[in-house]
């Protein structure tokens, strides 16, 4: 029980960004909204197309983990948002309003302590929820990284 609680407390410390892993709250805080959809010269990704893809992959990897009759959207294609800028004036706080929520549903399911982590998740194919939760968190650490640079490159993060 010591190591399993060990485990748990490990993989929820690189959820919240613990360690080398930057916070998603520190790394989306203060973005100016006419920024938001601007590619800098060079890079292939706006804050946006970050932001939304990271949202929904790891929704993708909590739906999967969560519903055997799941279906993953199309890769690559159904794991980017269409436009380089948000559609609308709310779009930007309701993704990361989801993607607080989502992290929260997978950190929620490794503290529980009835969360077989490495039992294989019944309808994958030996996948456990241990492995996801470590892709949810390398996943978002990459790409939070990308965002730092993209809004570096844009003159908006407020460390040397």
């Amino acid at each position: 029980m010591e190591r399993d609680g060990a485990l748990r407390d490990h993989v929820l410390y690189l959820l919240r960004g613990g360690g080398a892993h930057l916070s998603f709250d520190e790394a989306v805080a203060d973005l100016p909204p006419e920024l938001r959809g601007r590619r800098p010269e060079g890079v292939p990704h706006t804050p946006w197309r970050l932001l939304e893809h990271i949202r929904i992959a790891q929704r993708d990897i909590l739906d999967f983990i969560r519903d055997p009759a799941y279906v993953s959207p199309d890769w690559p294609e159904g794991y980017w948002p269409e436009g380089d800028a948000p559609p609308g004036g709310g779009a930007w706080d309701a993704s990361v309003e989801a993607f607080r929520q989502d992290l929260k549903a997978v950190q929620d399911l490794v503290s529980d302590p009835a969360t077989d982590l490495f039992a294989p998740i019944p309808h994958g194919d030996g996948q456990t929820v241990l492995r996801e939760a470590l892709l949810v968190a390398d996943h978002n650490a990459y790409h939070l990284g990308q965002l730092v640079v993209v809004r570096r490159a844009l003159g908006a993060w407020p460390r040397a």
